[in-house]
């Protein structure tokens, strides 16, 4: 009987304690706020060659696809640009010597 009365007591303590969540939002990055610590606007996942050449202009250099799938890097003067294919799939600001 006590058994049966402290386990229905703790029940109702444990249905009577708030339940919390925290909600981690991650905002996809944009075109038009800078996508990393040193402000560098650069290439997003999933654009194309063809919409990082007209948002960006020509590539300083460009090296030769490498891989399979085809794996392109793209530099520019301040970040590099990796493709895959024909998308991108990462951009990196480059790292400045101290």
């Amino acid at each position: 009987m006590l058994k049966r009365h402290l386990l229905a007591a703790g029940l109702i303590l444990f249905m009577a304690m708030p339940l919390q969540a925290e909600v981690l939002s991650i905002a996809k990055p944009t075109y038009d706020t800078p996508n990393s610590e040193s402000g560098v606007i650069r290439p997003i996942q999933g654009m194309t060659m063809q919409q990082v050449e007209k948002k960006f202009g020509q590539p300083v250099q460009q090296y030769a696809p490498k891989g399979t799938p085809a794996i392109t890097r793209w530099q520019y003067p301040q970040f590099d640009v990796y493709f895959e294919n024909q998308l991108v799939i990462h951009s990196v600001v480059q790292h400045e010597p101290e």
